[in-house]
């Protein structure tokens, strides 16, 4: 019985571990984009280590703000995942600067592959994330200086409650983190969903939902 125990306890581990980025079997495996070949990989194909420089495990220009003013929320996430920065391949990490105007907000989304850990730079944000369900919100208000972590896989959001501008950095547990805003995939999937399915859904009347999906 001990013996069956041990085995479905490691049969679970396992399980778990392959459900983030595989860790490395090399130094390193510098990611390229091979259009030649047929076969699938779970990330990016490695480079050859001998014609692998410096360059590839460099990335220039977070120091630089993002646009704000693109968009109807006021805010701009700058990703630096493993297809800005090929080093990052089979590392398990990647790095963005958020920039939000007064008022701005990073919407209500989800990273499917990642945690995130936010550090606030400037400003005053009003962060927070909501569990699966029964659907507990966890909120804080931070400042400069504070942390928050938003767990693998839950929806989350971050609103500048200020009247400055606010400045964020977030190191995500993923080379390649993915991102699903809610409202976006919501309403704005393409194909668009049966306006009869978010109807009832969101118990809207189904004008409603067609005038929301019109906006995405």
């Amino acid at each position: 019985m001990m013996k069956v125990v041990i085995v479905a306890i490691l049969a679970l581990a396992t399980t778990l571990v392959s459900a983030y980025d595989p860790s490395p079997l090399q130094d390193f495996c510098v990611a390229m984009n091979n259009t030649d070949s047929a076969v699938f990989v779970n990330g990016k194909f490695c480079k050859d280590p001998t014609l692998v420089t410096a360059n590839d495990f460099f990335f220039s220009g977070l120091n630089i703000p993002g646009n704000t003013a693109a968009n109807k929320v006021g805010s701009n996430v700058t990703l630096v995942n493993v297809d800005k920065l090929p080093g990052l391949n089979t590392l398990g990490i990647s790095l963005a600067r958020l920039d939000f105007a007064p008022y701005g907000l990073n919407p209500p989304h989800t990273h499917p592959r990642g945690t995130e850990l936010l550090v606030v730079i400037e400003g005053t944000l009003l962060v927070g994330f909501v569990t699966s369900n029964p659907n507990k919100l966890f909120t804080k208000v931070l400042n400069k200086g504070d942390v928050f972590v938003f767990p693998i896989g839950l929806i989350h959001f971050q609103f500048n409650i200020g009247q400055t501008n606010a400045v964020a950095f977030a190191g995500l547990s993923s080379q390649n983190p993915g991102v699903i805003t809610i409202a976006n995939a919501v309403f704005g999937s393409n194909p668009p969903i049966n306006p009869d399915v978010l109807s009832k859904a969101f118990q809207l009347d189904k004008n409603v939902v067609e005038y929301l999906q019109k906006q995405f």
